[in-house]
C-alpha cells in the first residue's frame, strides 16, 4: 500500500549548498493547508540558532561531521551494535566467515560488500527500515529522550542523507502527533527530489558497496509499509513506544515541546 500527498507543497531547501534541509513544521502545515505562526516562531528561534542540534551519526565510513561552535550536539548511533548483529546473522555462515576474514585483513570495503550484496540489498530500504524499528531500540529511546526536554529546542536531526535515519525518526515524531500517514509520506519522499543533485555521486559509492539504485532514493510505500510493520508488530505506536521504553508521560512532553515549539 503507498500513501502519498502532494509532494511539490513540500518547500524546497532555503540553502543551495545544503541539501535536503527543511522545516518539518512548515512542510507539514502546507501540505496540511494549517495557518499557524510557524513562521513567526521560526524567526524567534533563528536567533538562538547556537542553541542544540540533534545528529544521528552512525555512518563509520563518513567523514568526521563539520560542528558549528556554540551549539550542542547529540551524537546518536542510531542503528548500533544490535542492528548490526541482526544484519549479520542474516548472512550465510560461508559469507559471515569470509566478512570476518575480509574486516581481519582490512578489506573494510569489501566486507561491506557482501553484507550489502546478500543482506541489505534483498532487504531493500522498507526491510531494513523494519530492522531498524525492531533493533535499534536504544538509538530511537535516545533520539526520543532528546525530544522530551524542553530545554533542547530549537532542535535540528540530520544523518548523511536526511532520508532513511532521519526519516524513520521523523516518521514516528509525526505519528506521535496524529499527522495523516499521506502528510508524512509526503514529506518524506521530498527528500528524493532534494538530494537529485548528488545522485550520481552517490550511485558510485552505493555500487562500490553491492546496493542498488533504490538505496539512493524514497521508496513510495516506506511510512505505510512501516507503520502497518509496528500495527502488526507492537500493536499500536503506543505499544511501539513502550516497546522501547518510552512511557506514556514521556510521550506527552514530546508532544508539548513539538506543539509549543
Amino acid at each position: 500500500m503507498t500513501l502519498t500527498g502532494d509532494v511539490d507543497l513540500v518547500p524546497k531547501s532555503p540553502f543551495k549548498t545544503i541539501l535536503n534541509f527543511r522545516d518539518v513544521g512548515h512542510s507539514i502545515n502546507a501540505l496540511q493547508g494549517s495557518i499557524t505562526e510557524h513562521i513567526n516562531q521560526a524567526k524567534k528561534y533563528g536567533a538562538g540558532v547556537s542553541h542544540t542540534m540533534k545528529v544521528s551519526q552512525s555512518n563509520h565510513t563518513a567523514a568526521a561531521p563539520l560542528k558549528i561552535p556554540n551549539v550542542h550536539y547529540y551524537e546518536i548511533n542510531l542503528n548500533g551494535k544490535s542492528f548490526e548483529r541482526a544484519l549479520l546473522w542474516q548472512l550465510k555462515w560461508s559469507s559471515l566467515l569470509k566478512l570476518i576474514k575480509l574486516m581481519i585483513m582490512g578489506y573494510r570495503t569489501e566486507a561491506i560488500c557482501i553484507l550489502g550484496r546478500e543482506v541489505m540489498q534483498p532487504r531493500g530500504l522498507v526491510g531494513l527500515g523494519k530492522d531498524s524499528l525492531d533493533h535499534a531500540r536504544d538509538g530511537i529511546r535516545e533520539m526520543l529522550e532528546v525530544m522530551a526536554e524542553s530545554n533542547n529546542y530549537p532542535l535540528m536531526i540530520h544523518c548523511t542523507q536526511g532520508k532513511d535515519r532521519t526519516g524513520l525518526s521523523i516518521m514516528l515524531l509525526l505519528l506521535l502527533l496524529n499527522t495523516p500517514l499521506q502528510v508524512i509520506s509526503a514529506d518524506y519522499l521530498a527528500s528524493e527530489r532534494e538530494l537529485l543533485p548528488e545522485k550520481d555521486s552517490r550511485m558510485a559509492e552505493l555500487r562500490a558497496v553491492g546496493l542498488s539504485e533504490e538505496f539512493a532514493g524514497c521508496p513510495p510505500a516506506f511510512v505505510a509499509e512501516l507503520c502497518d510493520h509496528i500495527n502488526e508488530t507492537y500493536g499500536s505506536l503506543q505499544g511501539y513506544l513502550m516497546y522501547l521504553g518510552v512511557d506514556r508521560m514521556m510521550q506527552e512532553k514530546i508532544v508539548g515541546n513539538l506543539m509549543d515549539s
